[in-house]
């Protein structure tokens, strides 16, 4: 019997809570569709173990990505209040961390950290697939 490994389980369940993410399948413009790239076989958040949910009474990660409009922000409210604790934002895009192009019209929100707290900010118009996964990494380094 060499091969017996002990440990509490405590740390055991820590250790997969930090290395798992189950985030929220949540799009509203062109980076949903990077998004959805990041879930396909080239890039694989699921090789990272991040699961898309269907659902937020499921999900512990919420990915804004895309434009919010003032006609969405008790959407988005409900949303993340209906979310596992603990729960993670991600910010995607340009128009989801400050309005992005459409930052001068009245029915857009300035960045999705006015309505809920973001955890990281994705960078770029719409960014890369690669992007994402990085900024998902950088998550769960910051949940660990």
């Amino acid at each position: 019997m060499k091969n017996i490994f002990l440990c509490k389980l405590k740390d055991v369940a820590n250790w997969a809570s930090k290395h798992s993410m189950w985030p929220l399948a949540f799009g509203t413009s062109c980076c949903a569709i990077e998004m959805m790239h990041a879930a396909g076989s080239r890039t694989d958040l699921d090789m990272y173990g991040c699961l898309f949910r269907a659902g937020p009474k499921q999900a512990d990660l919420m990915i804004v990505a895309g434009t919010i409009t003032v006609k969405m922000v008790d959407v988005v409210k409900t949303l993340y209040d209906q979310m596992l604790e603990p729960k993670y934002v991600i910010a995607m895009g340009s128009c989801a961390a400050t309005g992005g192009i459409y930052e001068n019209s009245p029915s857009v929100v300035k960045g999705v950290d006015k309505i809920i707290p973001v955890d990281v900010v994705v960078n770029g118009c719409p960014p890369l697939p690669e992007d994402l996964v990085k900024g998902v990494l950088q998550l769960m380094e910051k949940k660990g």
